[in-house]
């Protein structure tokens, strides 16, 4: 899993995909229908690793692997 979701990660930087159309086909989230926007959230709003990772992002920054209880993820911070 993680080595894939590495790969997709490469794709998005190369720009062969966008994050958007690899969060709609790869994603199990229900916010894959919305290519991944979780919309707006405030501290405390989602689990401690994905936070911390979201925060720690700049605007237009895409993250690394991110584990949580949820699974594994690929941030991109928009706001």
């Amino acid at each position: 899993m993680l080595c894939r979701l590495l790969a997709l990660r490469e794709e998005i930087v190369a720009g062969k995909r966008t994050f958007e159309d690899i969060a709609r086909v790869e994603s199990d989230c229900s916010s894959a229908a919305k290519g991944g926007d979780l919309g707006s959230f405030g501290r405390g709003a989602m689990q401690k690793p994905f936070e911390d990772a979201a925060f720690g992002l700049k605007v237009g920054e895409l993250s690394g692997p991110v584990d949580s209880d949820s699974g594994v993820h690929i941030i991109l911070r928009t706001a």
